[in-house]
């Protein structure tokens, strides 16, 4: 029997431990253990990093018993999940206070303070990247004002995945993907950013070494190999943030290629072979897995995430019978358009006041409608993104999208963004997200694929190809445009709003 590889996802609900084939690529087992999130305050995101660790663990040890006699076959092990999360350790290796979440909003003050001190010009020569709330550093601008004390004992800073690196390993590491979004790193010189550190009055000493995505973090210790059942001395990769690692397992690792993820939040990534930087900063530019590489990203809060509160608050019916109802309306939806920013809105607009809305109600509209307002806002609100990407220069113009997550599973939302974004739409023979992408990691950095696209190219396999309708396209274009109008029209109502909430 093929050796197996190894990815863990650590991710917001769950650690997700997965076995693949090492030759095929063909998933073997599979195991998921979840996690609590905490809400202590408005606007607070946090989790407890000994639960996220033993969830991690307690995941590998649930594969070790679904593989059985086959876990002495795991020849490597790679590490991926949620990013800017911190976590943060003092000098003894243990957590300060909870960790403070990629969703947590707390740091708005913080983001303003960082910008004023360091300009829009500075943030994009140190770090490629705006200061926004959800990455790493703002956290610690946060504490410095909020819990001195608990800064005061921080003495590293990592990141979901290494945590649990260094519980596997006993080695503090992170890799270049992860380390980009901190608002510490240079993804131009994959480095760490001597200037913003210093600007910012932080420790240099607080933030790991920093390698690539393939390369070896360690070996699995023997406290490590006894809590998992797998066997001691496995090699264990850096690994890399859960967007570069659900780029690797689904091929997006050459120009040209780009996915869509459509979870809770929607992600429009684009590889890159060389940095590119929107000048406005629109769009996140971070390290990609594949050395050297960089990816164009942005992020939609609320992409399933407003599906999902159209189903419970208004439809009150499952995915499946939305979808039907949406196939009954027609392109436009009658003139109904949604905006669903109903957590504000990330990328491209960085609006943490925008909300959601309806716009263009009538006594006619009905629930087919609706269903099909929503579906279309949120592949509107993805083709913000699209559209930014495609005013850059024609190097980073990706031709291909390579959809995954929920949403990916339902054929009319599939043809539905081929139309809006004017672009082929495929689905691979990878459906695992981010954890295979990180067992192709774990191969890499185990000697068993000479490299990351090589890994990518072997094992994952286009299955569908979507052609945007040129009809259905001219009429995706008039209505997005009016979408685009009413989120202008109502950006300064929105943060009205949000005050007399």
């Amino acid at each position: 029997m093929s050796a197996l590889l190894v990815g863990l996802d650590v991710g917001t609900s769950g650690s997700k431990a997965l076995a693949i084939d090492a030759e095929s690529g063909a998933v073997v087992a599979s195991a998921t253990r979840e996690h609590r999130l905490d809400t202590p305050h408005p606007r607070w995101a946090e989790q407890d990093p000994n639960e996220l660790r033993d969830a991690a663990l307690g995941a590998l040890a649930d594969l070790a018993r679904a593989l059985g006699a086959r876990a002495r076959d795991v020849a490597a092990i790679g590490l991926t999940g949620q990013m800017h999360t911190a976590i943060l350790l003092d000098d003894e290796l243990c957590p300060v206070r909870p960790a403070m979440l990629w969703c947590d909003g707390r740091a708005t003050d913080a983001c303003a303070a960082i910008t004023a001190k360091l300009g829009h010009e500075g943030l994009r020569r140190t770090v490629k990247n705006l200061a926004l709330e959800g990455f790493t550093v703002p956290k610690l601008v946060w504490l410095r004002e909020h819990e001195p004390a608990a800064l005061a004992r921080v003495r590293h800073v990592l990141m979901p995945k290494d945590w649990v690196g260094l519980a596997l390993t006993g080695e503090l590491g992170t890799d270049v993907s992860d380390a980009a979004g901190t608002l510490a790193f240079d993804p131009e010189a994959r480095a760490w950013s001597a200037e913003l550190i210093a600007a910012l009055d932080l420790d240099a000493s607080w933030f790991p070494p920093a390698g690539e995505s393939g390369s070896r973090l360690g070996a699995l210790c023997a406290d490590a190999a006894r809590a998992t059942g797998l066997p001691e001395g496995t090699p264990v990769a850096r690994g890399a943030a859960d967007n570069a690692a659900g780029a690797v397992g689904l091929g997006v690792v050459r120009d040209g290629r780009a996915m869509i993820s459509l979870g809770t939040s929607g992600v429009v990534l684009a590889h890159t072979a060389q940095l590119r930087v929107d000048p406005a900063m629109r769009l996140h530019a971070f390290s990609a897995a594949v050395p050297g590489a960089s990816y164009l990203m942005g992020v939609m809060l609320s992409a399933g995430g407003a599906l999902r509160w159209y189903r419970d608050a208004v439809a009150h019916a499952p995915y499946d019978a939305i979808v039907a109802d949406a196939e009954r309306a027609e392109p436009g939806a009658g003139g109904l358009v949604f905006l669903p920013y109903l957590a504000g809105e990330r990328t491209p607009h960085h609006d943490a006041a925008a909300r959601g809305a309806f716009v263009g109600l009538t006594l006619r509209t009905g629930q087919a409608e609706l269903a099909r307002a929503v579906l279309e806002g949120i592949s509107f609100g993805l083709a913000d993104t699209w559209a930014v990407l495609h005013a850059l220069e024609p190097s980073v113009r990706p031709d291909e999208v390579r959809l995954t997550g929920g949403g990916a599973r339902s054929a009319f939302w599939r043809q539905l963004l081929a139309d809006v974004l004017d672009a082929e739409v495929t689905t691979t023979s990878s459906t695992e997200g981010p954890a295979f992408g990180a067992a192709l990691l774990g191969g890499v950095a185990a000697g068993i694929d000479a490299s990351v696209e090589a890994a990518a190219e072997r094992t994952v396999e286009v299955r569908e190809r979507l052609a945007p309708r040129p009809a259905l396209v001219r009429r995706y274009a008039e209505v997005r445009a009016e979408y685009v109008a009413a989120y202008g029209d109502l950006r300064a109502r929105f943060a009205a709003l949000g005050a007399l909430g």
